[in-house]
């Protein structure tokens, strides 16, 4: 490719995947840090009044917004590092194609196997921590099988996390809120433990912790020190384990944020 073309696609893409991202993850944090706890304290007239207008907004930017960063961060990872063969330290490797079918099987088939574990376990938590110890199998994967340079495994650290993020919106979080939003304006409000309700949120929680280190893992190709180092696996779980801890505090911290 042309290299101006290729400067001028990646500029295009880098800005359209940031616009893309803060609209999905600043609403992602509006649902969890916002929404969610005023939802606690308004009353049920007011949420049939309110909720219909507004969510069916919110939730159109949502999806559509982790939909455009999924498509321009694929691109752009396949721009950079397989069209620019950077996916490998050895660049001369011949098999760039070959890994990104891999790739691209293994962000499909992760997905079902982490919604499977989800639906099958009534223990959450514990289907969370399969679910991260199998994430950890597939970073391992990559770097000892496919001998990814450090700098790409980062970044396809982020794309796993992104896609089953983009695909809980879609496949998940989107239509159990349709149905929620439906039962609403009718007038007959789905309870708190209803499979809707209890899936939509977990899924969005899920998102939620999944969100901190994904934005760190998407900037890591600036930071050689940390993808760089002989040590840079124990770096990407300090990373994660961080950005769950952070979560988790801003959760603590959402509910006790006051109104007037």
């Amino acid at each position: 490719m042309n290299e101006d073309l290729n400067t001028l696609l990646q500029a295009v893409f880098r800005w359209a995947h940031v616009v893309a991202g803060i609209a999905w993850i600043g609403l992602l944090y509006f649902f969890n840090f916002v929404n969610g706890p005023f939802q606690g304290k308004i009353d049920g007239p007011t949420k049939k009044a309110v909720n219909p207008e507004l969510l069916p907004r919110a939730l159109y930017w949502f999806r559509w917004g982790a939909a455009w960063t999924w498509l321009t961060g694929i691109l752009l990872a396949g721009l950079i590092y397989y069209h620019g063969k950077l996916v490998f330290d050895d660049t001369n490797r011949t098999d760039v194609w070959l890994w990104l079918t891999i790739v691209l099987v293994t962000l499909a088939v992760g997905f079902v196997i982490y919604n499977a574990i989800m639906k099958a376990l009534a223990n959450k938590v514990a289907g969370a921590a399969i679910c991260l110890v199998l994430f950890a199998a597939a970073y391992l994967f990559l770097e000892h099988v496919g001998k990814f340079s450090g700098r790409s495994l980062y970044i396809h650290a982020g794309m796993m996390f992104g896609t089953i993020m983009a695909l809980n919106v879609w496949m998940l979080i989107w239509p159990n809120q349709k149905k929620i939003i439906t039962a609403l304006k009718e007038g007959s409000p789905l309870a708190p433990d209803s499979p809707e309700v209890k899936i939509a949120g977990l899924r969005s929680r899920h998102n939620t912790y999944m969100s901190v280190p994904l934005v760190f893992l998407m900037i890591s190709n600036h930071y050689p020190t940390m993808y760089g180092n002989p040590y840079r696996d124990i770096c990407a779980l300090g990373v994660i384990v961080v950005g769950f801890l952070t979560v988790w505090l801003l959760y603590k911290k959402a509910g006790k944020v006051p109104g007037f």
